[in-house]
């Protein structure tokens, strides 16, 4: 089967600040793929040109065999994006909202359920405070099940366990799994080795605006820890 995400050359300039310079890697069906990066690496960028939200200069992206720039309303019916900054209503409740998107799709995923994405992400404890109000962990778990809640074939999910504690972090790193497990397009920027080690099937490790290093876990560490190899790959890029 052709991979779910191909990005393949891709470039994307700020005016003088080169975000992407030539990036290429993949992403799997039924696969976490993590990807890690230093601060200003181009990690966002690149996941961003990939959710159709950024147009690259050059280079080419497909995500579901589709140009995701010029994508149809289908198409992203299809991928579910969790963004950086949440891209949540401030106004908004999370349970209305979550209520809200699920129906607009015509098999979303159980929310409120036993088993559902509010119980299992503890969401129904603050469903009834606005956004604005809700702490940074409240809002990462509020985004993750907007994400999910149209049974994507691809996620994009960015540092989806950043700030929440240590038992809600098991519980995310669970879920992922899972969705991955079902047969999800899982991709996941994080900077938590640990996260990466245990969640990815495949990692792709971005410096300078390329990608530096792909493959499984094995492959990348190459004996070593990952954080040693990170370090190591990371350095000898910007230097």
């Amino acid at each position: 089967m052709p991979p779910a995400v191909a990005v393949h050359g891709l470039a994307k300039r700020y005016r003088d600040v080169v975000a992407l310079d030539g990036a290429s890697w993949t992403a799997s069906a039924g696969q976490v793929t993590a990807v890690l990066g230093p601060n200003g690496a181009g990690k966002t960028t690149m996941v961003e040109c990939c959710e159709g939200l950024r147009r690259p200069d050059a280079g080419e992206v497909r995500v579901l065999g589709t140009d995701p720039w010029h994508a149809p309303a289908d198409h992203r019916a299809r991928v579910g994006v969790m963004l950086q900054d949440g891209g949540l209503p401030n106004a908004a409740r999370p349970l209305p909202l979550l209520r809200h998107l699920s129906s607009l799709y015509a098999t979303p995923a159980d929310l409120e359920g036993a088993d559902g994405l509010v119980a299992r992400l503890g969401i129904g404890a603050f469903g009834a405070t606005s956004v604005r109000r809700l702490s940074g962990g409240q809002r990462q778990r509020v985004a993750l099940a907007a994400a999910l809640v149209g049974r994507p074939e691809v996620a994009f999910l960015d540092e989806p366990s950043a700030g929440l504690d240590p038992h809600a972090r098991l519980d995310v790193w669970d879920l992922v799994r899972e969705v991955a497990d079902a047969g999800t397009a899982v991709v996941l920027t994080t900077h938590s080795f640990e996260e990466a080690e245990r969640l990815a099937d495949h990692i792709v490790v971005v410096a300078a605006g390329r990608v530096v290093a792909e493959g499984t876990l094995a492959e990348v560490t190459a004996g070593q820890r990952l954080e040693d190899r990170y370090f190591a790959l990371t350095r000898k890029a910007v230097a």
